[in-house]
């Protein structure tokens, strides 16, 4: 007897989703709480465990379906259910012979799964849309085509290598499948057979060096080639993820008044700092950057500052004061730009604000964050510098009242003190919400940031 398994509730007002991977095969054996397959909806990309433990019979959707909460996904066959009935006796009339093991008392099968899985993740609220500009480049080989496999000889419905794809995580198929590899092609290296991120890293290098020599210089977009009446095009559907990015731009862009400052800060004593406690921190595999200092800046700034860490109800025509700081921090990935929040980030020292952001970094690039990780956030830093750029117009993320962008920093002329000096200059852009934030506050604040950054002592003082 076989089980159907399906999609369960994913969280309020989640009603479906996208099938991004089906990560078993038919034949294949699993476990309890073992990944059936990841499904993306708008508000955040999770996997879906089996219930029960048992052999897959039939997958009953294919990767870029749309599936409703309840829907059917594949049928399982429980591990210990008991075998068909067959015919007791043979063509002769006799009874079969039996033997010991099989006079044994079979266990009793698990209980079907009565309703949806109540071990699945349960988002409660939306993704916050990530600002326009990002935070660190995600450190894997570039590709936004799918690849083209290196040359070598077609796998067979009958070929082993079929199953290849199977020995890999979650997150090293996210990684193939936003790459465009075939996870069938990729000789594994890790333990146990394993497909590692640096096996499909290489496999992306070597099928690259020979698209290089076979094919003209370019990038070949994404999607189903077209034709629009002028010319051949390229149509991608959006991710889930893209089109609630879209929807809550759009949202902001509409409903709030915002207005941007300009301005620069001298991070010269900062840019010392930071290069005499780099290799401190390199000692721990951390990578010391001038984001940590400006969270501190920001977030020491927030406390005194209140109405930057506010959110307007305008349904009741209120102010709400965060008695909080949670900074978000955009960070780019091969998704798209994610803002995973620093919570409590005002009482973090900058040796745990620096562990803290390696930490989200890394989350956010794997996409192994949770709902909860993406919301709560009361200001958002966006860091284009980290890509290179000056300033830009950065869009509030609902319902913070401001966002501050940070520019590349670049040596510029300076008079002090009468002489001309080379001084390291950061570019700053907060836009904020005109509603609540007036122009005055807007600049008190930037100068409050700017204070913390060009006497950097100040911020190991700070409370």
């Amino acid at each position: 007897m076989t089980n159907q398994i399906t999609l369960p509730h994913l969280g309020e007002n989640i009603e479906s989703g996208d099938v991004l991977t089906i990560m078993v095969s038919v034949g294949d054996l699993i476990e309890v709480e073992q990944d059936l397959l990841e499904v993306e909806t708008d508000k955040a990309t999770m996997p879906v465990p089996s219930p029960e433990a048992g052999k897959v019979t039939k997958i009953l959707v294919s990767e870029g379906d749309t599936i409703s909460v309840g829907s059917p996904l594949l049928e399982l066959e429980p591990t210990n259910a008991p075998a068909p009935a067959e015919n007791s006796k043979d063509s002769s009339g006799s009874a079969p012979p039996t033997s010991p093991a099989a006079l044994e008392p079979a266990a009793p099968a698990p209980p079907a799964a009565a309703g949806p899985l109540a071990s699945a993740p349960s988002p409660a609220a939306e993704v916050p849309p990530s600002p326009n500009t990002i935070q660190s480049a995600p450190p894997v080989v570039s590709a936004t085509a799918p690849v083209p496999p290196p040359a070598a000889e077609e796998p067979t419905e009958a070929s082993p290598d079929l199953h290849l794809a199977a020995a890999a995580g979650p997150a090293i198929r996210r990684l193939a499948r936003e790459l465009g590899v075939d996870l069938r092609r990729v000789q594994p290296t890790g333990e146990s057979g394993r497909i590692t991120a640096d096996d499909v890293q290489a496999y992306v290098r070597s099928a690259n060096q020979q698209a290089a020599t076979a094919a003209p210089a370019g990038i070949t977009p994404p999607g189903i080639l077209e034709s629009d009446g002028q010319g051949a095009v390229r149509v991608e559907k959006m991710t889930r993820l893209r089109q609630t990015i879209a929807r809550n731009m759009l949202n902001s862009y509409s409903t709030i008044p915002q207005l941007t400052n300009f301005d620069d800060v001298d991070v010269s004593a900062l840019e010392a700092m930071r290069q005499q406690s780099k290799a401190d921190y390199a000692a721990q595999g951390l990578k010391l950057t001038s984001m940590p200092f400006l969270i501190k800046a920001i977030s020491s700034s927030l406390r005194l500052h209140p109405i930057v860490n506010a959110s307007v109800d305008i349904e009741n025509n209120q102010i709400v004061y965060k008695e909080y700081v949670n900074i978000g921090i955009a960070v780019d990935t091969n998704r798209g730009l994610i803002v995973p929040v620093m919570r409590d980030a005002d009482r973090l020292t900058i040796s745990q604000i620096t562990h803290e952001l390696a930490r989200l970094t890394e989350m956010a690039h794997l996409g192994s964050f949770a709902v909860e990780d993406l919301r709560g956030g009361t200001f958002t830093i966006s860091n284009l510098g980290s890509v290179g750029g000056t300033y830009s117009t950065p869009i509030i993320n609902p319902p913070e009242v401001a966002i501050l962008l940070v520019g590349r920093s670049r040596e510029l002329p300076m008079y002090i003190d009468g002489e001309l000096q080379p001084r390291l200059i950061m570019p700053l852009s907060l836009t904020y919400d005109h509603r609540i934030v007036d122009g005055a506050r807007a600049a008190q604040f930037l100068n409050e940031v700017k204070g913390f950054l060009a006497a950097p002592g100040r911020l190991l003082l700070a409370p």
